[in-house]
Order: structure tokens, then C-alpha cells, then sequence
């Protein structure tokens, strides 16, 4: 589950939601179209948060080979049947117990979206291919991370002068 949240940047909720039928191995793709919430003691899954927050998700190829062989120790997985059948507390109780055995400072569940967005625009990819990938229904939204986007400008300068003396 933290694999997912870290690598994928989904919200907690999509990936309690998740069925095995979301993912598309031959194409390393994942369908996120629907989130799983916890009301008055029921298990409700509903569309989205938003409706950008309906896409799909090209996964990196270790992700897609961990996920298969997670889906290997369900006996006859159900395309239907939710992969992650644990609550946001079990998660959240998890990150605790990690967090002490590894001696380091937790951090919450949802930090691992931001974590996975900062790691894209360090890679230097756009903030409008950054927002598609995660579902922000407003490129502002993404805007947010922006003092992370301006510690490229000494790598755009550099490249910039390399790019002058015809390197």
C-alpha cells in the first residue's frame, strides 16, 4: 500500500479502492475511478474527489511487477473485490509502528502524494504534466509546490550556457 501512495501519488482514499481490474499489466497502466471512504460505520465507495481525479496512471515497471505478485496471494482475486480491504487508521497505525522501528520522524499518509510530486518536478517534468498524473483539478493546485519548481533555475541557467557554447 505505501508503494503505491509513494510511487503513484494517489490519494488514500483511490487506493483503498482499488480492485484488481484497475490494473492493466500489459500496458502498466492503472485506472483510478473511484475512492473509498468509511461513512457511519459502512464501507461506500464513491467516484473521485474530483473530476480530473478520473485518470489513468502509467506505472513504473518494478511497481507493476510488485503489484503482480501482491495479487498472487489473494487465492482468486474478484475484479471487483477491493485489494486493500484496511482502513485509513490501519495505515495510519502502520506508519507509526514503521516510523519508530526505523528512527525517523513520521510523517502523515498524505505526505507521500507530496512526496511523490516533489520527486517529479525534481526529475523536472512540468507542473501541468505533474497535475494530469495526479489528478489536480486546477493547475493552481499544483502551483502550490512552486518553490520547489524554482530550485531548477540554476540548473535551467546551466544548461542554458552549455546549450550557447553549442555543447
Amino acid at each position: 500500500a505505501f508503494q503505491m501512495l509513494y510511487w503513484t501519488g494517489i490519494r488514500v482514499g483511490e487506493l483503498l479502492a482499488l480492485t484488481a481490474g484497475d490494473f492493466d499489466f500489459k500496458n502498466n497502466m492503472l485506472t483510478i475511478n473511484k475512492s473509498y471512504q468509511r461513512l457511519h460505520g459502512e464501507d461506500v465507495i464513491t467516484t473521485p474527489k474530483t473530476e480530473k481525479s478520473n485518470r489513468t496512471i502509467k506505472m513504473p515497471q518494478f511497481l507493476c511487477d510488485e503489484m503482480q505478485e501482491y495479487l498472487k496471494m489473494f487465492y482468486s482475486p474478484n475484479n471487483s473485490d477491493r485489494i486493500f480491504p484496511i482502513s485509513k487508521s490501519y495505515l495510519h497505525h502502520e506508519m507509526d509502528r514503521g516510523s519508530k522501528a526505523a528512527g525517523v520522524k513520521r510523517i502523515r499518509i498524505h505526505d507521500l502524494r507530496h512526496s511523490h510530486i516533489s520527486l517529479l518536478i525534481d526529475m523536472g517534468f512540468s507542473a501541468v504534466a505533474i497535475a494530469d498524473r495526479v489528478g489536480h483539478e486546477s493547475i493552481e493546485i499544483t502551483y502550490r509546490y512552486a518553490h520547489l519548481l524554482t530550485s531548477k533555475q540554476k540548473e535551467m541557467a546551466v544548461k542554458l550556457d552549455f546549450m550557447n557554447k553549442g555543447v
